[in-house]
């Protein structure tokens, strides 16, 4: 018999709540039959909008929380303050182990702050990165550290490749995933300080196979499983990353659509063209984890749809039956995932 996993999802956060969360949501619940969700947002919205859908009622819970936390407020007096916000009230929830999961498109301070503040970090975790999943050439590539740690230390990027290593070959099933510091260059010798001290560390690292560094144009690629960097670079990184694929795919469409000859074009490789830019849609990949907390947390884009929190909401399923955290908890301090 199959584990139920519950996953509490903030119905209130992001550009296009509570209408595509919860639509992506009631999707995943869909595919997945072991998953039971608890929509957790402000009553009279919440309920208006489930009232369009049909689904198995056995398997969805609501939690009403009247407070939103919105995306400008100062991200730790807004947890201390709206301790009715639907961030908090998830937060609280997965703490007391009345949830196995929680996703959110809402305020990514308040998450990342909750996250710590409320439901805490693992023993021995210096400090939770959220990791999400690039598109490349090869597949998928975990970019870790994105946006947590901006001031993060040598050890802090070590903890990173160790946790990067784990999720990668028991969520995504790489064998032996392969571990790159972002660097100016491929030289050891280059880079600032926080990398050229952590270098020797992650060589000396058993259980990782680190492959040295890795310079940000060879990223889309795929020469590398785990990105390792501190959260400012790894932020410029997706950022960059996102709006390049945007500003390509735009591009693309107004050239093929530019004359009836390029539009004749377009309807002939329109089905091999669609195959191609769906691998490179992150979208399907689901959202940023923040690894290393006792709990696990999900952020995901604030301007989400439905297929980006259908894909985040399976992706919590993947990660807590495969135990992640337990593996994350007993392996961090040994060094060596397995």
């Amino acid at each position: 018999m199959s584990t139920n996993v519950r996953v509490a999802v903030d119905a209130m956060g992001g550009d296009y709540a509570p209408g595509e969360i919860i639509k992506g949501a009631l999707q995943a619940l869909e595919a997945e039959q072991s998953l039971t969700l608890i929509f957790i947002g402000r009553q009279k919205p919440l309920e208006n909008e489930l009232k369009k859908y049909q689904y198995d009622a056995s398997r969805v819970q609501t939690v009403f929380a009247e407070e939103v936390i919105g995306m400008s407020e100062p991200p730790v007096a807004a947890i201390r303050k709206k301790k009715n916000s639907s961030i908090v009230v998830g937060m609280n929830m997965l703490k007391r182990g009345e949830a196995d999961a929680f996703v959110s498109a809402g305020s990514t301070g308040a998450v990342l702050a909750g996250g710590q503040l409320i439901v805490g970090r693992l023993k021995g975790v210096e400090r939770p990165p959220l990791a999400p999943l690039i598109p490349t050439a090869k597949g998928v590539s975990l970019l870790i550290d994105c946006g947590a740690n901006v001031d993060a230390r040598p050890s802090h990027l070590v903890q990173f490749a160790k946790m990067g290593s784990i999720y990668m070959k028991h969520v995504v099933g790489v064998k032996k995933p392969r571990v790159a510091i972002v660097n100016i260059g491929a030289e050891e010798e280059k880079g600032n300080a926080l990398v050229k001290e952590t270098i020797p560390l992650l060589k000396a690292c058993t259980g990782i196979h680190f492959t040295g560094c890795i310079e940000a144009r060879d990223i889309p690629y795929g020469a590398a499983d785990v990105i390792v960097c501190e959260a400012f670079v790894g932020n410029v990184i997706l950022k960059l990353f996102e709006g390049t694929s945007s500003m390509l795919l735009r591009e693309v469409k107004k050239t093929l659509m530019s004359s009836l000859r390029t539009k004749a074009g377009a309807l002939l490789i329109k089905p091999a063209l669609k195959k191609t830019l769906k691998n490179f849609d992150s979208s399907q990949y689901g959202g940023a984890p923040m690894l290393g907390l006792k709990g696990l947390v999900v952020k995901v884009h604030g301007s989400s749809k439905a297929l980006e929190v259908k894909h985040s909401v399976i992706q919590c399923v993947h990660f807590s039956k495969q135990k992640m955290n337990e593996k994350i908890s007993s392996q961090i301090s040994a060094g060596t995932p397995e």
